[in-house]
């Protein structure tokens, strides 16, 4: 039996996510799990979180005409439960107006005092009463579009700066949109898809072919972690963009490779997958908790040949000897511009300065790793980011203080027919927007 109703739990998330800045993913997964919600109550509770989510400054944008000295004379708790009543009000047209205002005051009831309730009410009675207020009134057109697509002025004015207008409306209308599940296949336990599918369907999944990768199956319908062919290491979840990194590494069976950032292990398994299990990867990653999650990624994909360690990568040259490796992936740590859709909090969080800091991380990664590179050796930097601060420009970077590197324009080779015409000079950059994937950077360098 629940202890809170769905939009209790709703704002215990919410709350969370504002005060120690957590992850809404990770934190959604574990509540489902612990508060043992029902399918139907699942669906509306990530609706209520990611929607909150994803629309914040917009909904603020709309309640500050109807409360009177502002949203910051508020607690927090009252403002997010505003948010979240505003959000279903305006964005979901299943739930009766009626029927959020009473569940809005019985919480402001049971966690405030009798004033707050009559507030919370006021409010949003008010709101149906009146209407929100018309964004045609703002001047600024890039805070105009700031909240007409609810993402955050100076991410605008970035991606306006790099992409042009019409791109950065896609990104941005693209983001607000929730992502399809996507699923790769484990060629080393099963080659025809088509078989997998039939499985699938027996054991309630519907699943059709991917979109980009050849690898990928799109889960239309169930839950696919709860399925035994799951468990039994029949497939990961997993982006179709984030596929492609694997496909560009193109290790061989036998091969030694090194993978510098591996948790939690998708891209890691792929490369065994892809090397039919047969050879040597080394997966590294910072925290001890991090690698655990390969190990067990590994395990469930009966993948022998992954040796995982808890290091930082940048002193890879500690561990392993100089032109060691056939091949080495940097997955490289970003500010993940280009899983908004996946974790909302992400544009909220982030600010221009971490992109200028992650630079210098992703550059040492770099330059500590080359050296490990045998010569002829393929190395791929990728991220889940579409700045090009972070991607085109460390490339570049590298490429001008590394003479023995070039750029690999055999990539092109190795991406789908549809993800072509993207790549140039050895670098293929997917905005959210190209495909409904993750928006992702891939770049292949040959060592001399």
């Amino acid at each position: 039996m629940l202890k809170k109703n769905v939009r209790e739990v709703a704002l215990d998330i919410l709350l969370q996510i504002e005060k120690s800045q957590a992850y809404s993913n990770l934190l959604l997964n574990q509540t489902i799990k612990r508060e043992k919600l029902n399918e139907k109550d699942v669906g509306l509770l990530t609706e209520i979180v990611y929607g909150t989510l994803q629309r914040k400054n917009t909904l603020d944008y709309y309640l500050i005409s109807f409360v009177k000295g502002g949203l910051k004379k508020l607690d927090q708790w009252v403002l997010v439960l505003l948010r979240l009543s505003l959000y279903q009000m305006i964005y979901l047209d299943r739930v009766p107006e009626r029927a959020i205002v009473h569940e809005a005051v019985e919480i402001a009831k049971k966690k405030g005092h009798k004033g707050i309730s009559a507030m919370v009410n006021g409010t949003l009675r008010s709101i149906i009463r009146e209407g929100v207020p018309s964004l045609d009134s703002i001047e600024d057109p890039h805070e105009k579009l700031s909240l007409q697509f609810s993402h955050p002025t100076w991410l605008i004015e970035r991606w306006l700066e790099q992409f042009g207008l019409e791109r950065t409306k896609a990104i941005c209308e693209i983001n607000l949109v929730p992502p399809i599940v996507t699923a790769r296949v484990n060629q080393v336990v099963m080659k025809d898809k088509n078989e997998l599918t039939k499985l699938l369907a027996s054991e309630g999944i519907k699943a059709e072919e991917g979109d980009l990768s050849p690898d990928a199956l799109k889960i239309v319908q169930g839950t696919l972690p709860t399925t035994k062919l799951f468990k039994d290491g029949y497939l990961s979840i997993q982006d179709e963009s984030s596929m492609l990194v694997a496909r560009a590494l193109n290790p061989q069976p036998g091969m030694k490779v090194l993978d510098s950032c591996a948790a939690p292990g998708g891209k890691t398994t792929h490369l065994a997958e892809v090397m039919n299990n047969q050879g040597e990867i080394y997966a590294l990653d910072l925290h001890d908790h991090k690698v655990k999650l390969i190990d067990e990624q590994a395990n469930r994909l009966k993948l022998s040949i992954i040796s995982t360690k808890a290091t930082d990568s940048r002193k890879a040259g500690d561990i392993f000897q100089k032109e060691s490796f056939d091949c080495i992936l940097v997955d490289a740590p970003c500010t993940g511009l280009g899983v908004i859709r996946r974790k909302p909090d992400i544009k909220w969080q982030k600010q221009i300065e971490d992109v200028e800091k992650i630079t210098e991380i992703q550059k040492a990664i770099l330059e500590a790793v080359a050296p490990l590179l045998k010569p002829g050796g393929r190395l791929v930097y990728s991220t889940c980011t579409i700045d090009k601060l972070e991607n085109e420009l460390v490339v570049k970077n590298f490429l001008e203080s590394n003479r023995d590197f070039q750029s690999d324009i055999s990539l092109k080779e190795r991406l789908p027919k549809k993800a072509q015409s993207f790549c140039t000079d050895g670098m293929v950059q997917l905005l959210p927007s190209d495909f409904g994937t993750d928006g992702f950077f891939i770049a292949s360098m040959i060592k001399n």
